[in-house]
């Protein structure tokens, strides 16, 4: 059997395209996982507000902000991109704009937290908006039973490239350290080389991947904003007949909230309770990352074979042992285990509600639905990593509390999950579900 079998894709679709799509994966990795992961958040902490009381709370809070923004026009923005057929225009420019800002980080340093904080909220809010486009592309180059596989090649490639930026960064930052560089001068730099990879990779992306949607006639007649409001507004009035999708955002703002939690602070538990060195934790990032990729690619061909649902339950019971362990282990060594599973179920979970999204997504309205999934995950990516801030700075710094309390999102996600039929999901998505059914 072929690890990248052509029947996966939909007609007229080559392999050359899919690998053009997952090239934007492999390009915004490399901003999650040096920026938001590894490097800049731990930097936040230690070296530009320096280990304030409310430094893990600042941080959380500026992701948070991003996250409303996004929360607040990904829908729209996603209508408009179906009804304009401007999907890749708008990744074009949120890519640019990200880039920038990524690039515009290196201008922070000590104390200048109130830059850090905006600059955040901007790299942050444009990295959403592309991750969200890239996203609504993948019912378009796979089959509806090979959603699962296909979504689980660009998670898994995508890590990739956020090795390559950890890899490249982690070799520089070593070389500094033994230079007596400090990090206010050698982390602006890790920031430049995240910024010119992801610029260079996306280009990639741009000159394989196809436009395919065609534009509205009526919505090219009105204004975009009016157009795009109008057809969320249907959405919504119509919501009961996609009541598994609804049912799976519900589950993935509490689950997803998880996920971000490791994702955003990681480094500063690995650094601020276990003890980790800053070269320690970007060699702990980068294993973490290469488990994740093993987790999405693998899990995406298990994921099609059994079933999105209980592929996806199984990573959420992984999830919880993996807040288990990291709040009771007192050794670099116990932890590594937590962040062994948290890498598998990371692309995995995350692969997994990707492609439920696309399954689940009407055919001339992907853009708007993946905008939807967006808005549960953004408003995710607040709740977690925002209680677990306000946690810590309640409890006087007690992260382990805060990291056990993480596990109650995934038991809540496991529930919710249990309420979605997939099959009656799809064929809401395919118009053969009535409304009120």
């Amino acid at each position: 059997m072929a690890l990248f079998p052509q029947d996966a894709l939909n007609p007229g679709v080559r392999k050359r395209e899919v690998f053009g799509w997952a090239m934007y994966d492999f390009a915004n990795s490399g901003y999650t996982t040096v920026v938001i992961t590894a490097v800049f958040a731990a930097y936040f902490v230690g070296g530009i507000a320096q280990k304030a009381a409310w430094a893990t709370f600042a941080w959380t809070a500026a992701l948070s902000v991003s996250y409303a923004i996004v929360m607040l026009t990904m829908p729209s923005l996603g209508a408009y991109a179906d009804l304009r057929a401007a999907k890749k225009k708008l990744l074009a420019l949120t890519t640019l704009a990200c880039v920038i800002s990524t690039a515009a980080l290196a201008l922070a340093g000590p104390g200048s937290v109130v830059i850090a904080m905006l600059l955040i909220i901007v790299s942050n809010t444009f990295f959403s908006y592309g991750e969200s486009l890239t996203a609504s592309f993948l019912p378009e180059l796979a089959r509806p039973d090979a959603l699962g596989k296909v979504s689980g090649w660009g998670w898994g490639f995508g890590y990739f490239g956020g090795m390559l930026a950890l890899g490249i960064c982690l070799g520089y930052v070593l070389w500094a350290q033994g230079q007596g560089i400090p990090a206010d001068r050698f982390v602006p730099v890790t920031m430049l080389i995240t910024a010119v990879i992801y610029a260079l990779a996306s280009l990639v992306t741009f000159r394989l991947l196809r436009e395919r949607a065609l534009p509205n006639p009526v919505a090219l007649r009105e204004s975009g904003l009016s157009a795009s409001l109008r057809q969320l507004q249907r959405t919504f009035r119509d919501a009961r007949r996609y009541r598994d999708f609804m049912w799976l955002l519900a589950c993935a703002v509490f689950y997803q909230g998880g996920v971000a939690v490791a994702v955003t602070l990681a480094a500063i538990y690995a650094e601020q309770v276990i003890g980790f060195q800053p070269q320690e934790t970007m060699v702990l990032i980068f294993v973490l990352n290469l488990a994740a990729a093993a987790g999405a690619f693998g899990w995406g061909y298990f994921q099609d074979r059994v079933g999105h649902k209980l592929a996806l339950g199984i990573t959420l019971v992984g999830w919880i042992a993996t807040c288990v362990i990291a709040a009771l282990t007192t050794t670099k060594g116990g932890f590594w285990y937590a962040a062994a599973i948290a890498g598998l179920c990371m692309g995995s979970s995350q692969s997994a509600g990707r492609a439920m999204a696309g399954l689940f997504a009407p055919p001339k309205q992907l853009a708007e639905f993946y905008g939807l999934w967006t808005f549960a995950i953004r408003l995710a990516s607040i709740i977690g990593p925002l209680s677990y801030g306000a946690i810590t700075w309640g409890t006087g710094g007690d992260q382990r509390t805060a990291i056990l309390s993480t596990s109650l999102l995934f038991v809540i996600g496991l529930l919710l999950l249990t309420r979605i039929d997939v099959e009656r999901g799809r064929r809401a998505a395919l118009g053969s579900e009535p409304a009120g059914g």
